[in-house]
Parts: C-alpha cells; sequence; structure tokens
C-alpha cells in the first residue's frame, strides 16, 4: 500500500489540521517519495471530513505531456473512504493531482492510498458491498438486483459479468470508459413496461391533445434505415400524431413501394411522391403542406426518435399550453444501433444559438408560425433546419421556447452523413453562415460573422459604436505589486481599445516598493488611484469605486489578470453596448495556457465552478462550448464588463450577503432575474494568474464569514444550484467536464404525475 504525502499547489492552506480551500480551483501534488508512482488496478482511499463547500475529488494524471482533463478520474465520495474506488491507472504516470473540491471550502484529510491489486482482489473488492449489504439490510439489495437485471437483459449473462470486472477507467476516449453512456442509457434512459404504463395513464389524463405533424423529407433511403425511421414513430406513445413523408422523385423503386406500404398499413401516414427533384428544402415543404397538426415536428428519413418522445412534447404543452416552439436532447446511432455521442444541451441560449445551431434535434414548431415565416428555402440547403429556427425565432420570445432535457431523438450515423463526419459535406456550412449574417440584419443588427476552424461553428463580432465610449477599468489590489504591475502594463501596451481609464483602488496596501510603484504609475494619464481605507470586502470596494467615476462602461478587472490578445477591451465592449446584455466574460487561461474561466455553471461543487478547467486553452470543448460565444447563468469578476446604467439597475455587488465569496455570481443571477443576459467570449482571451493575490481567510472571522456567505449562496439561489438553465440536469454536477450523471437530476413527467395523484 502506498500513502503519499499531499503538497498544496493552488488555493489551500493548512490551519490546524484542516484544509482551505481559498479559490475556485484548489489541488494538491502527490508525492511518492522514493516508491514507485502506481499504475493498472488500483484500489484508491481517501479519509476525508467535510466541514463547508461540498468535496467532488478528482485525480489528473501526467503521463508526459502535462495534467488534463482527458485523463481525470473523477471519485465517488460516498466510497472513498470506506471501501474504496476501483481505478485503471495509465501507464507511464510521472505525477498525480489531486483537486478536492470546485470552489471554496474546509476538509480534513486523515488518510490517503493507493493499493494495487490482482484479478482475484479485485473480484473480491467488487462482492464486498454487495456482501456488506445482504448482511446488514436486505430491503437494501433491491436497486443492486434491478441494476444488475436491466444490464443482464441488453447485455446477457456473460455481458453482464464482463461489465462487472472490466477496468473501467482506462477505455474510450476523454477520460470516460466507452461503455460509461451505454451504462447510462441502459440505467436511466431506457423504458420498462413500469414507466410505459405510467406514461399511458399520464396520456389519458392530458387536458390538452395536440396533433402532432412528423415531416420526413426523404429520398433515396436506404431500405432497413427507412423502415427504422418510420417504424420508431409508429411505436410512439403518444398517439395524436401524424407523418407526413415527402418523398423527392427517388429514382430507387423500394422508396416508394414502402412507403405506400405503410401508408396503407397506417391511415396516419400520409404519402405524396414529388414530381421532380427539388433538394431537402422543397421536399420539406412538400411534407408542411400536407400537415394538420397543431405543431410540426421534424425527422430525418434515416434517424429514429425514441418511443416516448412526442409523449414529452404533448407533456409539455399540456404543462405550458402558450409555447411556440420546442428542442430535446439528442445522440448519435451507428448502422448498427449503437447509441453514442449523447448531446445534453443547454436551454435556449440565443448567443450560442448564433454560434452554432444549438438546437437540430428534436426541433418541434407551432405549425401556423412555421406556415407564417414560409418554411423552408432552398437557398439553405443543408442548413435549411438551422435557417428555419433563427426566422422562427423572430417570431417569438424566449420564454415560448422550450428545452426538453431528455434524448428524445437518434441521429443516424452513416457514410455521406453529416452526423458521421463534418467534411463530408461542406455547403451546409456556407449557408450556415448566411443564414446568421441574414438574421442579423432582419434584427436591424450590425454585426460580422465568419466561420470558425471547426466546420458548423461560427464568431459573431458585435461591433462598438463611434466614438467610443469610455471605460472604468476597476482593479483593486493590496500591495502584490509585481502582479499589478504585470496587469496594468499590459493593459497600456496591448489594449487596441482607446478610451479607458484604469482605476486602481488601493486597499491599504503598506509595502514601500507598493507606494513607488504607485507614484510611478499615476503618472500616466490613463491611470488613476483611490484609496480605499475599509476593511476589504470586494462587493463593498468595488460599488464605492463606481461612484468614483462617471465612465458609461465599467470593467471589474482582478490584479492579477494579463492581457493576451489587443482586442479583448473591445470585443468585450461591442456586446455590453447590446441592450439585452448585462454583464460579459472573457477567456481566461493560467500561465501554462490551460482554460480556468470559459463561464461559470450553478450547482458544480454543490455551489457553483468552472467548466473544461484545465482543458488546454485550444480546446473546443463539449459540443464547441469552450470555443464559442454563448450565455451563461455567471461570469467571473476576475475580468467582467457591463453598462453602469445596467449595474446600478440591479443595485451592484450585494455587500450583505457575499462581501467576498460569490458575489459575482450572484450579480450574474440577479442580472438574469431582470431580464439580462450574460455573455461568454472567447475572442477577450487574457491569463489569470489566479489566487496569487487573493486575500486568504486565515482567521476566524474571514473563515466564518465564508462559510456563511457559502450558505447565503445556497440559501438565495436553491433552485438554480438544482438546475443551471445554461447546463442540463443529466451531466454530472462533481465537475465541469460534461460527463452524463449518474443518477441524472431530470424530472421524469410520468413519475411526477403518479407522485401527485397518490398524495392526494
Amino acid at each position: 500500500m502506498l500513502e503519499p504525502t499531499l503538497t498544496p499547489a493552488n488555493d489551500l492552506i493548512r490551519e490546524g489540521g484542516w484544509w482551505i480551500s481559498t479559490g475556485a480551483d484548489p489541488f494538491f501534488l502527490l508525492d511518492f517519495g522514493t516508491s514507485r508512482i502506481p499504475s493498472g488496478r488500483t484500489i484508491f482511499r481517501l479519509d476525508v471530513e467535510v466541514e463547508g463547500g461540498s468535496f467532488s475529488p478528482t485525480l489528473y494524471f501526467d503521463v508526459g505531456t502535462g495534467f488534463s482533463q482527458a485523463l481525470a478520474q473523477e471519485l465517488p465520495v460516498r466510497s472513498i473512504g470506506t471501501t474504496g474506488v476501483l481505478l485503471a491507472l495509465p501507464a507511464n504516470v510521472r505525477a498525480i493531482r489531486l483537486d478536492p473540491m470546485t470552489g471554496q471550502g474546509r476538509f480534513r484529510i486523515n488518510g490517503i492510498s493507493f493499493e494495487p491489486v490482482s484479478r482475484l482482489s479485485l473480484a473480491w473488492h467488487r462482492g464486498k458491498p454487495l456482501i456488506r449489504t445482504i448482511g446488514m439490510q436486505p430491503k437494501l439489495l433491491w436497486p443492486y438486483a434491478i441494476h444488475a437485471a436491466k444490464l443482464i437483459k441488453h447485455r446477457g449473462v456473460k455481458g453482464a459479468l464482463r461489465h462487472a470486472l472490466r477496468d473501467r477507467s482506462n477505455e474510450g476516449e476523454g477520460g470516460a470508459p466507452a461503455s460509461e453512456y451505454d451504462d447510462w442509457v441502459v440505467l436511466y434512459d431506457t423504458l420498462c413496461a413500469d414507466d410505459k404504463s405510467k406514461i399511458s395513464s399520464h396520456i389519458a389524463r392530458f387536458s390538452l391533445r395536440p396533433r402532432i405533424s412528423v415531416l420526413v423529407p426523404l429520398y433515396n433511403t436506404p431500405e432497413t434505415f427507412l423502415r427504422r425511421c418510420i417504424d420508431s414513430v409508429r411505436e410512439q406513445l403518444y398517439d395524436e400524431w401524424e407523418l407526413c413523408l415527402a418523398d423527392d422523385a427517388s429514382p430507387q423503386p423500394h422508396v416508394q413501394k414502402l412507403c405506400e406500404e405503410y401508408a396503407r398499413l397506417d391511415s396516419r401516414i400520409r404519402y405524396v411522391r414529388r414530381s421532380t427533384n427539388g433538394h431537402i428544402a422543397e421536399a420539406s415543404n412538400t411534407a408542411l403542406e400536407m400537415a394538420t397538426g397543431e405543431f410540426s415536428a421534424l425527422l430525418d428519413h434515416d434517424d429514429e426518435l425514441a418511443p416516448h418522445a412526442l409523449y414529452m412534447v404533448a407533456a409539455e404543452l399540456n404543462a405550458q399550453p402558450a409555447l411556440d416552439m420546442l428542442f430535446s436532447d439528442e445522440d448519435k446511432i451507428d448502422e448498427q444501433g449503437k447509441r453514442y455521442e449523447p448531446w445534453f444541451k443547454s436551454d435556449w441560449n440565443y448567443d450560442l444559438m448564433l454560434s452554432q445551431n444549438a438546437v437540430v434535434h428534436l426541433a418541434v414548431y407551432r405549425t401556423s408560425i412555421l406556415r407564417e415565416i414560409g418554411g423552408f428555402r432552398s437557398a439553405f440547403n443543408g442548413s435549411q433546419d438551422y435557417d428555419v429556427t433563427l426566422r422562427f425565432s423572430e417570431h417569438t420570445e424566449p420564454a415560448r421556447i422550450r428545452h426538453i432535457p431528455f434524448i428524445l431523438y437518434h441521429w443516424r450515423a452513416i457514410s455521406g452523413s453529416v452526423a458521421l463526419a463534418t467534411t463530408e459535406k461542406l455547403y451546409p456550412y456556407e449557408a450556415a453562415e448566411r443564414a446568421i449574417r441574414e438574421h442579423l440584419a432582419r434584427m436591424g443588427r450590425n454585426a460580422t460573422v465568419e466561420q470558425q476552424k471547426h466546420l458548423g461553428y461560427y464568431q459573431v463580432t458585435w461591433p462598438v459604436v463611434q466614438p467610443e465610449p469610455k471605460v472604468a477599468i476597476i482593479i483593486p489590489t493590496k500591495d502584490k505589486v509585481d502582479l499589478l504591475r504585470v496587469a496594468v502594463n499590459s493593459i497600456l501596451g496591448k489594449t487596441a481599445y482607446q478610451n479607458y481609464e484604469i482605476v486602481i483602488v488601493n486597499n491599504e496596501s503598506v509595502e514601500p516598493a507598493t507606494v513607488a510603484y504607485f507614484e510611478e504609475i499615476t503618472k500616466d494619464p490613463n491611470v488613476r488611484l483611490l484609496d480605499y481605507n475599509k476593511p476589504y470586502s470586494f462587493a463593498a470596494l468595488n460599488n464605492w469605486a463606481v461612484t468614483q467615476t462617471d465612465a458609461p462602461l465599467l470593467a471589474f478587472v482582478n490584479n492579477d489578470i494579463e492581457v493576451i490578445g489587443p482586442n479583448w477591451l473591445g470585443e468585450m465592449v461591442g456586446h455590453a453596448l447590446r441592450p439585452e446584455v448585462g454583464s460579459v466574460g472573457a477567456k481566461l487561461l493560467y500561465p501554462n495556457g490551460t482554460i480556468q474561466h470559459s463561464g461559470v455553471v450553478v450547482g458544480i461543487g454543490g455551489l457553483a465552478g468552472h467548466p473544461h478547467v484545465g482543458e488546454p486553452g485550444s480546446a473546443f470543448g463539449y459540443f464547441g462550448r469552450a470555443a464559442c460565444t454563448q450565455r451563461y447563468s455567471a461570469v467571473t469578476a476576475a475580468c467582467m464588463l457591463m453598462r453602469r446604467e445596467v449595474f446600478l439597475e440591479v443595485s451592484g455587488f450585494d455587500e450583505v450577503n457575499f462581501a467576498v465569496a460569490f458575489n459575482d455570481v450572484d450579480l450574474g443571477l440577479r442580472l438574469g432575474k431582470a431580464g439580462y443576459a450574460n455573455v461568454w467570449t472567447p475572442g477577450a482571451l487574457l491569463y489569470h494568474h489566479e489566487s496569487a493575490s487573493l486575500g486568504l481567510p486565515t482567521n476566524d472571522n474571514r473563515r466564518r464569514q465564508f462559510l456563511q456567505e457559502c450558505d447565503n449562496f445556497r440559501r438565495i439561489w436553491a433552485d438554480v444550484i438544482r438546475n443551471d438553465p445554461f447546463y442540463n440536469p443529466n451531466l454530472t454536477v462533481s465537475g465541469g467536464d460534461f460527463r452524463p450523471n449518474f443518477p441524472p437530476r431530470v424530472h421524469k413527467p410520468w413519475l411526477a404525475e403518479t407522485e401527485r395523484i397518490e398524495t392526494q
């Protein structure tokens, strides 16, 4: 057994046997002394006590290319200190890092160990929890039995045994086991007979039964996939649908024969064969002409719907009849029917929609509006659904667009499909760029659009009005002159935007070098110095600083920031001048070039955290979310810009509840509540030498204050902690790496309805 020592490397201090996490991303380096660093099958144990904050430990491994998210392994908190957790460590590990939590908190580690295991001890280790459960409380065996039954049903006895004994953490890409999503599907996304029965009962109680027309433009579809497509509609648990098949003059005879066969079999299936080939937009319009339903759902000719897809749509419409548009999560399905690559989406996210088609499948539209806007346009073939969604959004409002966080659509990945390889068809991406540009023009927005290097993703740049409005860049500091000098000099030397002032707020600095620097730097006409001679409060200090400037734009910037790209300020100002935008955040990198901030997700670590932390700065992230401008619930005030009028409208930072911690997240959430968007842009790029200048909670008063502010955040924002609308309840909150959560935090309407009736 190996028992490494812990060396704090970031955001951690020691006090009386306790570790205190003082920042967003604390971590230890593990020192094994002269012992060989473990690899292969290993039982990891961590005996820990947590007092404040949310413990979500993750191990990172350096195999010669530095620490990265690709080899990260999340650790289940419940078992790491008892039976331990079995890991399959990478080969040739040079160093191991332990990230205890994603935010601030207090904890004590009583023991940490790695124990290499053989196959025999491996089987024993996996059997102990079950044996102990049977011995202690036989009734608790039921969840294990359900789990095992599901695995045996879907994989057979041999497959389930292989599942139980395999090395789970060393398979697949991105640090996730190749079968992780398989397991998630079996456990949480496979309807059992009881589910179907409850869904049928729920449907019987619907007060509204809207007809949903499923529009399918088709052309030379392989028979196997066309049958699966049609059958997936016929297998819907909600039966108030019609299937509108528009054949775009397919030359292969099996298409007409098969469609006519199904039309005879089921009166809800309507088939039209076009006389000429007009391509996908025209065929979609033909299907739309056939539709008699209040809502129209789009289905590609070789894809499949989940059996509860239309039920989920109808359930949402019963709950919110005024909805105009609905969309769901999706995954891919290969030619053998294997599901993979789930896309768990944000709720309606306008800026993300301008960066990529963030809706895609399953998309359902109110038919009357779809016809009002003229249906689909042939000039946008290949991206006709992207174009139609943008145009549709112009005729409704965000409150009438609903995201359903369930995998309701399986996108077929076959040769020649955009789902399989984006490089197989290039014309859709050019059409998408035009669709975005025309949408902005119709909305009267003077912004430019260009394709990113990743096909299917776009960058919209918002112009700055002339003359440039003045920006007050507010930088609080207490000594740490070496950091401050880098921050100020990089702003002065690298910023292309001209009309700004740097307002240094001196919070009782005492070091002679700092005083000397103040005298030197204030000779620059762009720099002002203010003295704030009160106890440190980030919220109060910045609120006061705002009163000392009349600039219409406010940039809150830490003293450990360093500018990388010269357009950072202009990029942020362009967004901040948009009337619907409340705050704008930048892309921040650690000095080693990895991501520190790409938005804030509420709920990570039990409070709030950053997604994509530790990934390379050039990483594309989860479906482009590390590289696309988008909306989040909040952005970090380490570099945040907003209009003065908006800051004052929401009363600035909360000095009472969040003097030191979570004040920026709270501000973002209050902005959202007031109807403003918090936009994160990768177009503003800076380094963040995080925690080098933080005031640490080294005394009892500061520690109590921090823990109280954690409690305040949980109390005030409990609803967003449960489900951040710009994340997804199917994704983990133990870290920001967008892995499936076991179990998901979704609300299943058929179960909720049953519980409601039983309590009456």
